[in-house]
Parts: C-alpha cells; sequence; structure tokens
C-alpha cells in the first residue's frame, strides 16, 4: 500500500513544481512588462527634456537678441551672429546628448526585459524537467515496491491450495 501513496506523493509533487515552473514564468513575463513600460516612460522623459532644452534655447535667443538690440548693436554684426551661433552649437551638443542617453537607456531597458523573459522560461523548463524527474522516480519506486496496491499481503490461492 505504501507504494500506491509514493506514487500519489510524486504526481502532487510533479503537479506542484509544474505550477511553480508557471509562476515564475508568469512573474518573470510581469517583471518584463514593467520593464517595459519603464522604458516607454524613459523614452517620454527623455523627449520632454529635448524639447524643454530647444524651448530654452529658443527663449534665450530671444532674450539675447532684445538684449543686443536694447544696447544698439547690430545683429547682424559678426561677433553677434558668433555668439548665437555658439548658442545654438551648445544646444544642438546638448540635445544630441540627451537623446543619446535616453536611448542607451531604453536599450538597457529593453535587454533588462528580454533577460526577465529568458529568466522565466528557464525557470519553468527547469521545474518541468524537475517534474518529469519526480514523476519518473515516483513511478520506478512504485515499480520497484511491486507495482500493485494488493501486492502487500501474500499471494492468494485457490480452495486447493
Amino acid at each position: 500500500m505504501s507504494g500506491i501513496f509514493g506514487l500519489i506523493g510524486s504526481v502532487v509533487g510533479a503537479a506542484g513544481q509544474m505550477a511553480a515552473g508557471q509562476a515564475a514564468q508568469r512573474s518573470a513575463e510581469l517583471n518584463a512588462f514593467n520593464t517595459e513600460t519603464d522604458k516607454v516612460r524613459s523614452q517620454t522623459e527623455a523627449r520632454q527634456r529635448h524639447n524643454d532644452r530647444l524651448e530654452q534655447y529658443r527663449s534665450n535667443l530671444s532674450a539675447n537678441i532684445a538684449a543686443f538690440s536694447a544696447a544698439g548693436r547690430d545683429i547682424s554684426d559678426r561677433s553677434v551672429q558668433a555668439f548665437l551661433e555658439k548658442q545654438k552649437e551648445i544646444a544642438s551638443d546638448d540635445t544630441r546628448r540627451s537623446d543619446f542617453m535616453g536611448a542607451a537607456e531604453a536599450a538597457r531597458l529593453q535587454q533588462q526585459a528580454a533577460a526577465a523573459r529568458v529568466e522565466g522560461r528557464a525557470k519553468r523548463q527547469a521545474a518541468t524537467i524537475g517534474a518529469f524527474t519526480t514523476l519518473a522516480n515516483g513511478i520506478s519506486n512504485f515499480g520497484k515496491a511491486g507495482g500493485s496496491a494488493s501486492s502487500s499481503g501474500p499471494p492468494l490461492t485457490g480452495p486447493h491450495g
């Protein structure tokens, strides 16, 4: 009788391992989804930083032109044009740098999401292998113990026996 209980225990254990593997994969998928959500948020923030810097440049350009005009400087003067061009170059470099950092962060987060998915699949696969191993061991042990529930007593004999 103990053989059948061992087999039942193996089946229950295998089912538990399969459920744990599925739960681990679902958890990994949720982590990947959250990471991808962070990626979208990060990209939005990078675009906003880009737009903010361009708006700051435009505001500064207007203020600088007004200041030069108020000082009686001709904005077509070479030194004024050089100053304004340098400000444009700085703003352009700032936005390029910010865009690059945003893209690098997005790539990092995408890689992190992919790694979470791979890890989840690996945990599920490991749980599946463990479940089959548990089941195979239970079947093997059941066979070694006699292989049936009625094998716990002496063999039954007929009326002439």
